[in-house]
């Protein structure tokens, strides 16, 4: 009788934990990267045709992949039940080669090898997280990249610069977080397709 008893026991445990298993927490998906970042400027360009050739775009380590980051002071966490649908690097390196595209700059992003007078870029995402003041407060995206302009011939470094962009959610929402990404990576891009462009431009006027 009391091996029975065990056995029910232990088969309600396994029971209960295959439940548990079979029932994980919802995670609700979402993407950013789908603002254009010069949505109705009208921008055109009448300089010549700056080739460059963009390197991987570099994520620090707690940023990568799907998993959104949140920073409060010196604590940081992951926002639960919340993932990208690709990585974050994915996102961010898909929007800003979009905006190259149409920028309707003098870049010309190249997907082979490096012409004689053309550039290599260097995006490196410093930080990309929601930065929070205060537990529970309405958090801001915030962005920062370093950005390096390189001449592969003689590996001359033609401009270096630092980008910060910071969009508020203005609530303590997931979505109103989401869109506070979405509209900091279309800024970011925009500002790194005007920079590379300027500085393309520059250097093959020297």
């Amino acid at each position: 009788m009391i091996r029975s008893t065990l056995l029910i026991a232990a088969a309600s445990v396994a029971l209960s934990g295959c439940a548990l298993l079979a029932s994980p927490d919802p995670v609700q998906l979402y993407r950013f990267g789908g603002a254009s970042a010069f949505a109705g400027t009208g921008a055109t360009s009448a300089c010549p045709d700056v080739h460059v050739s963009m390197r991987r775009v570099d994520f620090p380590e707690a940023a990568r992949g799907d998993r959104i980051l949140a920073v409060t002071g010196a604590e940081a966490a992951y926002i639960k039940g919340a993932r990208w649908v690709s990585p974050a690097e994915t996102l961010f390196e898909e929007a800003l080669r979009n905006a190259f595209a149409d920028g309707g700059t003098c870049t010309v992003l190249s997907s082979g090898p490096l012409t004689r007078d053309g550039l290599l870029l260097s995006v490196d995402v410093r930080r990309f997280e929601a930065a929070y003041a205060a537990p529970g407060a309405a958090p801001e995206a915030n962005i920062v990249v370093l950005l390096r302009l390189v001449r592969p011939g003689d590996r001359t470094i033609v401009a270096e610069d630092r980008i910060m962009v910071s969009e508020s959610a203005g609530e303590n929402r997931q979505s109103a977080i989401v869109a506070a990404f979405d509209r900091a990576t279309a800024e970011a891009s925009r500002q790194i397709v005007l920079w590379t462009d300027q500085q393309g431009f520059q250097a093959t006027r020297n």
